[in-house]
């Protein structure tokens, strides 16, 4: 078993040794950059489980209170969909020796820098193949049973929140194609390396008869020069481990003064998305069912494992009931008209086909691993739709769901407001969809979910701008058992203009 310790604290007397020139001599082992072509025999020790101590004494406290949080929450998720095998990678608390391990899939825990370095790390001492892509530095690396053998610039990336922005994760790569089309842009990609379905490194984008694309287009994932995208291409096998990291956008350090209104709502919540701040609350860990704010989760793990450009065959199944059914006469459709359809009208059999594409306890699974993954503690997911009163949450964890959508996959809650995203992929099959999820005031609403069974009461998600005297913010409004939701929604909003606003 290898251990990372803790460094020595800097209260400590230094020591200082004598050295020679004998010391300073480069000497051959893991993680040295070998000419490409060239190897270097090494010989594999039979490692243990590694465990990674995610604590360096120096760390400033509220970059070790970050690092816990998300390190120690975010590091479980789901691994099913990928099988290469991994080394024991586990992050400990050192307050209360929680142990979580890290897993593939997209992982929070991943946008810290020291357990990025530690995990990479942890992967060299095991002689692992892998490739390494820091997007903070704009880095990508290629190690061969642990040694380093190619290094890279990254000369652009996908934009935040859009469809092909990689996040912080451990993925496996699952294709290679020396010329892949990809739909957004009607553009090619050379020596394409695809990992986790939407994601891609490649080399510079091109259109059908070789003239490049316009340099500030960005779209299409991680990007390398051509003639170093067709060495990595030549290098690598599938299979492979991809640990990508890139830091989280600094903490939002808004303040509000917070005071709590006279509701009746059963279950409320109100928070700046960015800050986290809370402006008013009844019980954030209180625990409910949620019913149909049961589909963002859906739409999340949809959108991190199915092509949304691939088409469903829906042939031979059995529905759920739908306010709106529509999928009853049809024997095929677009996944993405799916996510419009599963977004905007609320559809339970959309929500039942996009899970059957990789087996429906599978994906509720992969939807309870996603909800560990980001520290949703009080959650739990029984179906794709939100029938069941199974699926309950608290305002608290559905904050923490609606941050990451908002700020890795913020097209999700665009599609909740209906509104006309750039996309290539085959859309708008249903027609003029009713969208359930509107609020009174529409000039404030930027998107949201709502639902309502008997068990759950009615519920909803929901993102507002509030204008303030430092300028606007972006504020979620979280209800859970309410049987006025509109009108409670309208309270909570005018109490935060009121208490907060201009």
């Amino acid at each position: 078993m290898y251990t990372l310790g803790m460094e020595e604290d800097d209260a400590k007397p230094r020591q200082f040794y004598a050295v020679s020139y004998q010391d300073d001599i480069p000497k051959p082992g893991k993680g040295l950059l070998i000419p490409y072509g060239q190897k270097v025999a090494l010989i594999k020790p039979g490692h243990g489980p590694l465990m990674v101590y995610a604590t360096r004494a120096l760390v400033p406290m509220a970059a070790l209170f970050l690092f816990i949080t998300v390190g120690v929450l975010g590091v479980e998720t789901y691994s099913t969909f990928n099988t290469a095998s991994l080394p024991t990678v586990s992050v400990i608390n050192p307050f209360t020796t929680a142990k979580s391990e890290l897993t593939y899939g997209t992982q929070s825990a991943l946008s810290n820098a020291g357990f990025f370095a530690d995990t990479r790390d942890a992967f060299v001492t095991e002689g692992m193949t892998f490739i390494d892509v820091d997007l903070t530095t704009m880095r990508l690396r290629f190690f061969e049973d642990g040694v380093l053998l190619l290094a890279f610039p990254v000369t652009a990336k996908g934009e935040r929140g859009t469809f092909w922005q990689t996040p912080s994760g451990l993925y496996a790569v699952t294709a290679k194609k020396e010329r892949h089309y990809s739909s957004f842009g009607n553009m090619y990609q050379p020596f394409s390396i695809t990992f986790a379905e939407n994601f891609f490194i490649h080399g510079e984008p091109e259109y059908k008869k070789g003239e490049p694309l316009p340099s500030e287009f960005l779209g299409g994932g991680i990007r390398l020069r051509t003639e170093n995208a067709k060495i990595l291409f030549e290098s690598i096998q599938t299979d492979i481990p991809v640990l990508v990291h890139e830091a989280e956008v600094p903490l939002d350090t808004f303040l509000y003064e917070p005071k709590i209104p006279a509701l009746k709502a059963r279950h409320y919540l109100i928070a700046d998305i960015k800050s986290s701040t809370i402006l008013a609350s009844s019980d954030s860990t209180a625990v409910a069912p949620i019913a149909s704010v049961t589909k963002l989760m859906t739409a999340l793990i949809a959108a991190e494992t199915i092509n949304l450009d691939s088409s469903v065959a829906i042939r031979d199944m059995s529905f759920v009931q739908s306010i709106i059914p529509r999928l009853g006469d049809r024997n095929k459709v677009s996944m993405y008209s799916l996510l419009e359809l599963l977004l905007i009208e609320s559809s339970n059999e959309a929500a039942d086909v996009i899970a059957a594409q990789v087996g429906r306890e599978k994906f509720i699974s992969a939807m309870n691993a996603k909800a560990r993954s980001l520290g949703m503690s009080n959650t739990t997911f029984a179906d794709p739709s939100g029938l069941s009163a199974g699926n309950t949450s608290s305002p608290g964890d559905l904050l923490l769901l609606t941050q990451f959508i908002y700020k890795y996959r913020s097209f999700i809650i665009e599609l909740t407001a209906d509104r006309d995203l750039p996309t290539t992929y085959t859309r708008g099959e249903f027609g003029q969809l009713v969208n359930f999820n509107l609020t009174e005031d529409s000039s404030t609403f930027i998107g949201g979910k709502v639902g309502e069974t008997i068990a759950a009461g009615q519920t909803s998600v929901s993102l507002h701008r509030l204008n303030i005297k430092q300028g606007e913010r972006i504020i979620a409004i979280i209800l859970l058992g309410s049987s006025e939701r509109s009108s409670d929604v309208t309270k909570l909003y005018d109490y935060a203009t009121e208490r907060f606003g201009q």
